[in-house]
């Protein structure tokens, strides 16, 4: 299978600098980013000082930043310029600079202080001034604010691209729309690989057999340990299960189906907050999510109940399937809950809350389903059988 080392090896230092020099700064730096550090230098070496200096400001930047991401070509004038005078800037360097959505106003100090849409300037007078004809309320970006944070803002204003400031508000580079649906599929793959406890710079055929290990292996750690907690629950309940087999034949439904019901609901929170969603709330989250679970928790227990009924060989099913039914419903609540509560907490500590949708939380809910339906079938057996 062919690997990033083999297309750069068959292209050669002297072309994959001819194509670096010719791309955009932000996608050059990607490019570079990615090599071994002995060729970077040689392609840097052999590039334009002028295309060299830009990679190089843009490499110093955390890959996963806004300054990672921008691209430095961008149109601005000086506010106190006249429409005219941006129109001759835009025919200047309309081949170096690709979709240029708006021209940005700065003061003579290179700080951000308007935005003109490009439609907007072509309707004006040539003679009109920048600053009588620009919007000044500026949605801009730092320079260190995550790309996850960046993608939000540009999904929730709706914008073709966003400036990025340094702390003085001046005006550094721009991120386009380009750039966004980029980081949203990186970030997208990221939660799912994360649902799968697996890390996503996996998915990459160069990565040796120890380092996928290293990074597979804790969650396999954890769910080792969630499910020896479980056998340790089983084996509390031995007495139980001995004098009533049938309890034995639901543990598999009781522990899928609250496995499920709480991958359902973390599924549902996570992605609002990856998305970042108006009334996104532990609060809200939480009673909504218990309605559903009251719900759901009561269709299926019904539907075991009238299961149990029909099994073949089971003594007093009426008495029995009520409590299995009602342990069902029990279990897919505190399921959902729990996969909505984890989420949350979480993201209070500065963890990413994908990770609660792997096999943390359903090792977890094995756990507990496993303990209520236990706790249910022995309270049947001492005071109601």
């Amino acid at each position: 299978e062919v690997t990033r080392q083999d297309i750069v090896s068959d292209l050669g230092t002297e072309r994959l600098s001819a194509i670096v020099d010719e791309m955009d700064s932000d996608d050059a730096a990607d490019i570079v980013a990615e090599l071994p550090e002995l060729l970077q230098e040689q392609v840097l070496a052999n590039i334009e000082p002028q295309d060299r200096d830009e990679v190089e400001k843009l490499l110093v930047h955390d890959e996963d930043s806004a300054g990672g991401i921008m691209a430095l070509e961008y149109i601005a004038v000086y506010e106190d310029q006249i429409v005219d005078d941006a129109i001759r800037e835009i025919r200047s360097r309309a081949e170096e600079v690709d979709e240029i959505f708006y021209i940005y106003a700065v003061d003579r100090g290179k700080r951000l202080v308007g935005v003109v849409p490009m439609k907007s300037l072509f309707l004006r007078n040539p003679k009109r001034v920048i600053k009588d004809i620009m919007h000044t309320d500026v949605i801009s970006v730092g320079v260190d604010m995550d790309q996850q944070e960046v993608a939000n803002i540009v999904r929730k204003y709706n914008l073709s691209a966003v400036p990025v400031v340094d702390r003085h508000n001046r005006l550094i580079g721009r991120i386009t729309i380009d750039d966004i649906v980029d980081v949203l599929h990186e970030e997208a793959n990221e939660d799912i690989h994360h649902m799968a406890g697996i890390t996503y710079e996996e998915i990459s055929q160069e990565k040796s057999t120890f380092r996928i290990t290293k990074n597979r292996l804790p969650w396999l750690i954890v769910a080792f340990a969630g499910e020896l907690m479980a056998a340790m629950v089983l084996s509390r309940f031995e007495a139980s299960l001995m004098e009533i087999a049938a309890l034995t034949f639901f543990i598999p439904v009781i522990m899928a189906m609250g496995g499920n019901a709480g991958i359902q609901s973390s599924t549902t929170v996570v992605r609002s907050m990856a998305l970042n969603e108006s009334g996104i709330s532990l609060r809200n989250s939480f009673f909504r999510e218990f309605r559903v679970a009251l719900l759901n928790g009561l269709s299926i227990g019904i539907m075991l109940v009238l299961v149990i009924q029909v099994w073949p060989k089971i003594e007093n099913p009426l008495f029995l399937g009520a409590i299995i039914g009602i342990a069902m419903m029990i279990v897919i609540i505190n399921s959902t809950l729990f996969g909505t509560v984890i989420p949350f907490m979480l993201n209070k500590f500065k963890i990413d809350p994908a990770i609660a949708t792997g096999p943390f939380i359903t090792t977890s809910n094995d756990v507990f389903g496993l303990l209520i339906y236990l706790s249910m079938a022995t309270f049947y057996l001492k005071h109601l059988r």
